[in-house]
Parts: structure tokens; C-alpha cells; sequence
């Protein structure tokens, strides 16, 4: 899976907050990054907000979102570089202060970078993904890669390779057996369309989403 890097220029504004993590759950669903959601979009609040509090409403930035290695990697640019973020050991009831905290306490690592007219404030999470372009690993892949390797006799086990055709070939070979088991499942008398909606639910449920 190409895992492609993107930005999107917003407005430093309270009603951006949300839909910027409405983009973020989006583009994370697409890269298969379910498991690590909700603190991807809790950073992008927290990195946007700063801006908000510290920069001041109304201020241009961008989101960025990318890999870093294993790790994907949330920054936010704007254009002050003199208000810098700074890890506040706030105290649990205050109302403000805690926004970098909590970014430190998710993220694996975080920091700022200056430059001549912007500064960077950025974080990484880590994905449990093998390499950047890899698939997070977890019971049900290996089991359906086993299933494909026994299907197919494709050793090792078929997987979607670079470009558009080893993807295509790898999704056929998945979509065919996932026919045959509709097919079974008809054969004895199963409702298709039901069990296909109990296995969407099941998928949703262990993805998180």
C-alpha cells in the first residue's frame, strides 16, 4: 500500500478543528491506520489548537500528514515563529496547558522546527506496520494470507506487489475466493447477503471503526 505524503491548507480557526479530524479518520481508514485513529486526531486538535491559542485566530496553516519510517507523522505549520510550544506539567483541573502534554504522552516523539518564515510543530506515532508501505499485522491477515498461499500454491504467501497491476492481480486471486465462499455458503442454504453484512460488521468491530 502506497502510503503517499498530503497536505491540506486550513484557516487556524475552532470550527477547522473538527474537520480536520474529519480528514485525518478518512485518510487513515484508506491507509488501513485504524487502530491508531483517535490519537492521530487527538494530536491534529491539539497541534491545531496550539496554534489557535498561541499564533491567534485566523492564522493560515497546513496539516501535514506523512510516513516517517514505521511511524506516521503528523505536523502542523504556521507562520510565527516566535509563539513555541512548550511541555507544561499542568495541573490535572486546569482548563488550559495541558494540549502539548498530552501529544507527549501519545505520541512516541515530538518537536518543533524553525525556519526562516514558518515553524513546524510536528509528532510521530508509531503504526505497528513493518515498513512504510506494509500492512499492520494482526490474526486476520495472516490467516487470510495462509488461505491465499494454500489457494493459489503462491509461495510466499501473495501479497500486492509495486504498481497497479501486482495490486490488481493480488486483489483478483482474494476476490475469487472470497466468491467461493459465497458460493458455499448459498450451496447450504446460507443467506449470502447476511452473512456478508455480519462479515463487514466483524471486520468493522477489529478494526476499531
Amino acid at each position: 500500500m502506497k502510503r503517499k505524503p498530503w497536505d491540506l491548507p486550513f484557516t487556524a480557526e475552532p470550527k477547522e478543528v473538527a474537520a480536520l479530524r474529519r480528514v485525518v479518520r478518512l485518510h487513515l481508514g484508506i491507509w488501513g491506520l485504524h487502530a491508531i485513529t483517535d490519537e492521530a486526531q487527538l494530536c491534529v486538535s491539539e497541534l491545531a489548537s496550539n496554534v489557535i491559542r498561541h499564533v491567534g485566530p485566523g492564522t493560515p496553516a497546513t496539516l501535514s500528514v506523512s510516513m516517517s519510517g514505521a511511524h506516521l507523522r503528523i505536523e502542523v505549520h504556521d507562520p510565527d515563529t516566535r509563539a513555541l510550544p512548550t511541555l507544561v506539567d499542568a495541573d490535572l483541573h486546569a482548563e488550559g496547558g495541558r494540549g502539548m502534554a498530552l501529544v507527549g504522552a501519545i505520541a512516541a516523539r515530538w518537536g518543533v522546527q524553525l525556519q526562516a518564515h514558518r515553524k513546524t510543530t510536528w509528532c510521530e506515532l508509531a503504526t505497528g506496520l513493518m515498513s512504510p508501505n506494509g500492512h499492520v499485522e494482526n490474526p486476520g491477515v495472516q490467516r487470510a494470507e495462509a488461505l491465499l498461499e494454500f489457494y493459489t500454491g503462491t509461495k510466499p504467501p501473495l501479497r500486492p506487489g509495486p504498481g497497479r497491476l501486482g495490486r490488481a492481480a493480488a486483489e483478483e486471486s482474494a476476490i475469487t475466493v472470497i466468491a467461493d465462499f459465497l458460493h458455499w455458503l448459498r450451496a447450504h442454504g446460507c443467506d449470502v447477503d447476511e452473512a456478508l453484512d455480519r462479515a463487514q460488521i466483524r471486520c468493522d468491530g477489529e478494526l476499531g471503526g
